[in-house]
């Protein structure tokens, strides 16, 4: 499994949809996930910018994974973003069931995600809900990288506000490297 992991708006999904293509890998999105699947009162929080709780993270993740041949590789983008969902994440390594072949953090500054994300123009990238989403990564989701680290998994920064194509040079230098 290959993770991306990065902001909102720091281009997970972009990144990860043209990696598993090239390579012909399943694809899980957990952003296009929660648009998909989550409604009512939890679908208008998850607007404004609030992150499901683990529970129902781990919930939905466990059943994708389900879904497709994890003895292939697979890319994973939005997951884990704390440090209980990391917890999950690392258990069903040690288990088996899954293999975590790396990390990549697509590093992205402030100001250029909140760019990126008001030119989309999704319902949910308010100034507001982008304010959330940063502050939510910078205290969750970043310290995570390190204990991934710690657990030794192999994890590879990349600077997001490149050219996408050169974001993805980048990544397939590391994943490249890494399985020297």
């Amino acid at each position: 499994m290959i993770i991306l992991m990065g902001v909102a708006g720091a281009g997970k999904s972009m990144q990860g949809r043209l990696f598993a293509d090239e390579h012909g890998y399943a694809w899980i999105s957990t952003g296009e996930l929660f648009r998909v699947l989550v409604t009512g009162k939890r679908r208008q929080q998850m607007l404004e910018g609030k992150l499901l709780s683990d529970e129902e993270v781990i919930k939905m993740i466990d059943k994708t994974l389900e879904l497709i041949d994890l003895n292939e590789e697979f890319v994973l983008d939005g997951f884990p973003r704390t440090k209980a969902q990391a917890d999950w994440l690392l258990s069903q390594a040690k288990s088996g069931r899954i293999e975590l072949t790396a990390i990549i953090n697509l590093a992205a500054s402030r100001e250029g995600v909140k760019e990126r994300l008001l030119a989309r123009g999704r319902q949910d990238d308010t100034e507001e809900a982008i304010k959330e989403r940063f502050n939510e990564y910078e205290t969750e989701t970043l310290p995570m990288l390190e204990y991934f680290k710690n657990a030794g998994v192999h994890v590879y920064d990349v600077d997001a506000a490149q050219e996408p194509i050169s974001v993805h040079d980048e990544i397939m230098h590391h994943l490249d490297n890494g399985k020297q």
